[in-house]
């Protein structure tokens, strides 16, 4: 029976609470958000399958084995502009679905939580494009997964790595017609707190409704500083990273689950097929790429992934590169975001303040915030945030 002690060792996939075949785990929301396995000691049989695929208890070391890599800009400039980056993952979801295959991904729902999904048709695809910074509800998506691969259906399957090794240790199997992609992950937010935001936003906003949310629009000032973009029902806000106080919650390490913080998931050579990142300097690998409208790096694991890409290259403008050079710097795909101090007493807070009041409380717009936005829309409307950037780097 699976026991969390520390909160640390548990990722949150679901794959303890899809392999119980008497149904006697549920994933449930603890005080900060987070889904955690619960079992029923009563009916649970202690078979000890769901310690059996646990992935933090199972994850498989850095062994390195031979891997290609690419810069990849999609040519479609519509699926380019909806995505986070270069539009990597759209070929590779669309070549699925045309042999009749199923598509797995994370997606906002009617009310803006993020879940997991599948899809079978290509307009479909666009659910998943663009970033979604809260941690999705995979639900009982790895059965779903395993009762098409088990009827012959070719799936693809994408997520953060804590996902899609939960997914191979559920499985415990390889499949041929499996593709897995997964994303390199800074970490993932508490869906509570993305709840408690949007009620911040129709408060701050005087809206009623929030209707969409792209955490990295590349309308206003392209590519090198993508902005946050909420849309209500009455209006339209923008914002950077470093001013929105749930971008900041989140990319301070405030509101991210405790595994984050030392993810067992961050390496290299990954069970995947794909990786797929950012590509924030793509001008160092072909200046072709560089257009200020987002590339995207992929790593590939396998040769079937190797195989995949070669029917879909022609949908991008690409770059082959070495695999050593593109991880280089890439602090996001090892180590795990630092800790955050601050971490506790927001948790403390955020069930007994209002969405207004905690976001006020701990992430209130200061003189000092305010400038940095306005010095970063300056210097990226003059085309020099991104050399600025490049030079820290």
């Amino acid at each position: 029976m699976i026991t969390i002690v520390d909160k640390a060792d548990c990722c949150g996939c679901s794959a303890c609470a899809s392999v119980c075949a008497n149904g006697h785990i549920d994933m449930q929301a603890d005080e900060e958000g987070f889904l955690y396995p619960a079992a029923d000691n009563i009916e649970c049989g202690d078979c000890g399958i769901c310690d059996r695929v646990c992935p933090v208890s199972k994850v498989n070391g850095d062994e390195a084995f031979q891997q290609k890599a690419y810069v990849v800009n999609n040519k479609d400039e519509t699926v380019r502009r909806e995505s986070t980056s270069g539009g990597a993952f759209t070929p590779i979801a669309q070549y699925i679905i045309e042999q009749r295959g199923i598509v797995f991904g994370a997606a906002f729902n009617e009310e803006l939580g993020v879940a997991h999904t599948y899809i079978d048709k290509v307009k479909d695809i666009q659910k998943f494009r663009g970033s979604k910074y809260v941690q999705s509800d995979m639900g009982n998506c790895y059965k779903a997964a395993k009762e098409f691969l088990d009827n012959a259906r070719v799936v693809c399957f994408s997520g953060t790595p804590c996902q899609i090794e939960g997914l191979k240790c559920y499985l415990r199997k390889e499949y041929e017609n499996l593709f897995t992609v997964d994303l390199v992950c800074r970490a993932v937010p508490s869906p509570l707190v993305w709840n408690k935001y949007l009620a911040y936003l129709k408060d701050r906003l005087n809206s009623s409704e929030v209707v969409s949310v792209s955490f990295r629009d590349k309308s206003k000032y392209g590519y090198q500083y993508p902005n946050l973009l909420v849309k209500t029902d009455s209006k339209q806000y923008h914002s950077g990273v470093e001013a929105d106080p749930y971008m900041r919650s989140f990319f301070e390490g405030v509101a991210v689950r405790p595994s984050c913080y030392q993810c067992r998931f961050k390496k290299r050579y990954r069970v995947s097929d794909f990786t797929i990142w950012d590509c924030f300097f793509s001008e160092k690998f072909d200046p072709k790429l560089d257009d200020n409208k987002g590339s995207t790096c992929v790593l590939i694991h396998t040769e079937k992934g190797s195989v995949l890409f070669d029917e879909i290259k022609g949908s991008f403008y690409f770059k082959e590169v070495g695999p050593d050079e593109i991880v280089k710097g890439m602090r996001e795909m090892f180590h795990g975001v630092p800790h955050n101090s601050k971490r506790e007493l927001f948790f403390n807070d955020l069930n007994v303040l209002s969405g207004k009041e905690l976001f006020d409380k701990h992430f209130h717009s200061s003189l000092k915030s305010k400038a940095k936005r306005y010095i970063k829309i300056a210097l990226a409307k003059t085309n020099l945030y991104k050399r600025i950037k490049k030079i820290k780097k």
